[in-house]
């Protein structure tokens, strides 16, 4: 007889999701191939279009990738050497290595302890004279404090660039996740809310004027006449497939996130009655000096080894399901492993200590908040397509582990 756990509970599987839209991606892919038209034709209008009525914003850009979406967005403003950015220090590497590549600096500032976000306050004390903009990221699928940095933007006269490579379909009230700024910046990557078959992006904005020239700036910064190029820009274009592939899963985009949330609520409530997990006792901190708050956060203890994220604002549209494990967050995942269950840590070196950034001069300790959670979280599977019974497995797999280290600590073996 087969073992309970002898099948993986995979952190990702594609197969299932693409096991429901066989039939239209290729439908898609035979309508490109018979086009002729691989590179920013009809099918990359076409998808823009349905975007932008989806976003309900002015214009939307089709790129080649989220991280080529935040390059263009800082060569659209001009930044260039000596401006400064400020981002959080705890997100993906390209937020920062975007504003480096423009020539920039990057400032990082700390994120809330409560929902994982840039702070509007840690941001405030981190502009200087040299501060051209801001970009917050809504991290995990959950939109940062945009009323905040709405109000710094306003006050200091500085861009606000959304990373919204997480969060396609997040929302605040009734506005969407990459709409609250001067340019919303997406990724299609395939583990994505939306997500293409490779490559792919998107730069949303409601102006005419950067919408023109990032649209130069994705041809070779040409606008007006082919061979004739205005500003120094590059290949970031988006090709048909992608578009054409993208166009098919937006239909489906909310059926997808509702299968997230689902999966979410499914996890909370399981958690909850296991006995080991609570729902993160730490507050929203964007609204005032964390620095105040620090050292009671990271010292409290509240005798649960597992803390579940928060909802704080808005529409979580759980691109990850990240949990905070308070010991042994390392050995917890070797066990979960044993097990035959994925799970991935987003993200294990805060950005001032990654190698590339030593040039800007920060240290250890200069970032606690962001530096403890890169020792707690664990991001657990979370697709749509995940079944229940295997959410069950990962909680009780947890479970069992506490357990078994509850006797072994009691020296019952």
């Amino acid at each position: 007889m087969e073992e309970k756990n002898s099948c993986e509970v995979p952190f990702m599987d594609l197969r299932r999701m693409l096991s429901l839209e066989k039939k239209s991606i290729e439908q898609a892919f035979s309508r490109v191939l018979e086009s002729g038209r691989y590179i920013l034709g009809q099918e990359v209008r076409s998808f823009e279009q349905s975007v932008a009525r989806y976003l309900n914003v002015r214009h939307c850009l089709g790129v080649s990738s989220g991280s080529d979406a935040l390059l263009l967005a800082l060569m659209a403003f001009g930044v260039k050497a000596g401006d400064e950015v400020i981002c959080p220090v705890f997100t993906f590497f390209a937020t920062a290595s975007s504003v480096a590549r423009a020539g920039a600096k990057p400032v990082f500032a700390d994120v809330c302890p409560g929902c994982f976000q840039l702070s509007p306050s840690e941001v405030q004390a981190r502009i200087s004279s040299n501060t051209q903009g801001i970009i917050p990221v809504h991290l995990f699928g959950q939109c940062a404090d945009m009323e905040g940095f709405k109000a710094i933007e306003e006050k200091k006269h500085l861009f606000l660039i959304e990373d919204s490579a997480q969060a396609f379909g997040a929302s605040i009230g009734n506005k969407k996740a990459g709409t609250f700024g001067s340019v919303g910046c997406f990724s299609f990557f395939p583990t994505k809310n939306l997500a293409a078959f490779g490559e792919a992006g998107l730069v949303s904005t409601s102006s005419d004027d950067i919408a023109s020239k990032i649209q130069a700036l994705r041809v070779h910064g040409s606008s007006k006449e082919k061979y004739s190029h205005e500003w120094l820009g590059g290949n970031f274009r988006m090709d048909e497939m992608q578009a054409a592939f993208l166009s098919v899963r937006l239909a489906a985009v909310d059926s997808l996130i509702a299968q997230r949330i689902k999966n979410a609520q499914f996890y909370e409530k399981a958690f909850l009655s296991s006995g080991v997990a609570i729902k993160c006792p730490d507050p929203c901190l964007c609204q005032t000096r964390q620095q105040e708050e620090n050292s009671r956060w990271l010292e409290k203890e509240w005798g649960y080894p597992i803390f579940l994220p928060n909802r704080v604002r808005g529409t979580h549209t759980f691109n990850q399901y990240v949990i905070r494990v308070k010991k042994d967050r390392d050995r917890l995942r070797n066990y979960l492993r044993e097990q035959r269950i994925q799970t991935e840590i987003y993200y294990p070196i805060p950005l001032h200590l990654q190698p590339c950034f030593s040039f800007l001069g920060y240290r250890k300790g200069d970032f606690p908040i962001a530096e403890k959670l890169s020792e707690e979280v664990l991001a657990l599977p979370i697709f749509p397509g995940l079944r229940e019974e295997e959410m069950e497995r990962v909680v009780e797999t947890i479970r069992q582990f506490y357990a078994h280290k509850g006797k072994r600590k009691n020296g019952v073996n």
